[in-house]
């Protein structure tokens, strides 16, 4: 069985900014052809993809990752039971949590010891890793925690109901679960396999970081008292990046399940998660340093390609670094070599069921025009990749 395959390639201008820095503050960096470029993680674009959902799906459809995962399931569970609040409520998620999860989830050592000392009351539980549960899961978790309020040890000890724990936590993923994943250290037989895979963005030239020494004035200062009151530097970069992404389709429907609705096409949850991942990696950006710099920029050129065989990125046509001419700029040269690479690569390993929608701004990505179906906006590519995941589902049955 053929597969489906949707990618994203993305060139983007990104003027002096600190997108994503090291443990020294340093933008990130990555040697390349044989020269440093300047990076962005996957994590901190998946990231940042992530939250740009929060403005494209219900949050029914969206997931919650963090350690305080207790705090998150007894607010459920108290507005079920009113009754239920505070430590008991605490106590009763982490019980249904560990549960589901096998994952120990107890009050942290250090909040503990500090709250003990003061005479506090005892923190929140919490997981010792980050935990990732869909909208849809922790409403089920709470409702089975109602279930057992009374004695949650006693009812968790029945086999039947400590499976239906585990069966909740494995079924009715999120759309940012499906699409990015989900480790569960003590029970990897419901971990999630990412459907997307997301390189790290990468200048398609040559780099150099560089600092920025900057001063501030103590508004209070007098006459008398010349001088800053704070010094500092901060490193930056500017480049234009490609980035990529990729989307097994397949492995997206097997990790959503059914939709939200009975009936509904099975297709639909898939397409609202592909349109959400299209537009979301497209118009997001990570907000590293993003006050300092404010680098708010949009990319000049997105190509969209549905395949059927593998995943396959357009990078090495920038493997000899984009240098720029005598007038300057990378973008006009970096569409060229894209415009040169991309016919040659499907030529070899390409097939007629290749299909590419193009969707460019202004001059500099004239030489990119005749790869694909162009399309006029953001929006219109994201339906036309949505509805053709969609056509290929139903074709396929």
């Amino acid at each position: 069985m053929s597969r489906i395959i949707l990618e994203v390639h993305v060139l983007q201008n990104v003027p002096p900014s600190n997108l994503n820095r090291d443990d020294t503050g340093t933008p990130k960096s990555a040697v390349y052809g044989g020269v440093t470029r300047a990076r962005v993680s996957s994590q901190a674009w998946k990231r940042a993809t992530r939250r740009y959902f929060t403005k494209l799906l219900d949050a029914g459809e969206l997931g919650v990752r963090t350690k305080r995962v207790a705090e998150v399931l007894a607010e459920r569970i108290t507005a079920r039971a009113p009754a239920v609040v505070g430590p008991a409520a605490w106590e009763i998620a982490a019980e249904v949590l560990q549960a589901a999860t096998g994952s120990k989830v107890e009050p942290p050592k250090r909040k503990a010891d500090s709250a003990k000392k003061k005479g506090a009351e005892e923190p929140a539980p919490e997981s010792s890793y980050l935990m990732f549960l869909s909208s849809r899961q922790l409403d089920g978790l709470a409702e089975l925690a109602v279930q057992g309020a009374a004695d949650i040890k006693g009812f968790l000890k029945d086999k039947d109901n400590k499976a239906r724990a585990k069966r909740i936590a494995d079924t009715r993923h999120s759309v940012d679960i499906a699409l990015f994943g989900r480790m569960v250290a003590d029970s990897p037989d419901i971990n999630v396999d990412a459907a997307t895979q997301v390189a790290h963005a990468l200048s398609v030239h040559q780099v150099s970081n560089e600092s920025d020494y900057f001063t501030a004035v103590d508004d209070r200062n007098s006459g008398a008292e010349p001088g800053a009151g704070m010094i500092g530097t901060v490193d930056f970069n500017s480049a234009t990046l490609y980035r990529y992404a990729a989307v097994d389709v397949d492995l997206l429907e097997r990790n959503l399940g059914k939709g939200l609705d009975a009936e509904e096409s099975p297709a639909t949850p898939v397409r609202r998660a592909v349109e959400a991942f299209v537009e979301g990696f497209v118009a997001s950006l990570p907000t590293g340093k993003i006050n300092t710099f404010g680098n708010h920029t949009l990319p000049d050129a997105v190509v969209v390609t549905l395949r059927s065989s593998r995943p396959v990125s357009f990078v090495s046509a920038f493997e000899k670094p984009v240098v720029a001419d005598e007038f300057g700029g990378h973008m006009e040269t970096a569409c060229a070599r894209l415009a040169d690479y991309i016919p040659e690569i499907e030529r070899a390993y390409g097939d007629e069921s290749t299909d590419t929608w193009l969707l460019r701004i202004g001059p500099a990505t004239q030489k990119v025009s005749g790869l694909g179906t162009e399309v006029p906006s953001l929006k219109r590519l994201v339906d036309v990749a949505g509805s053709a995941v969609a056509d290929r589902l139903e074709r396929r049955g």
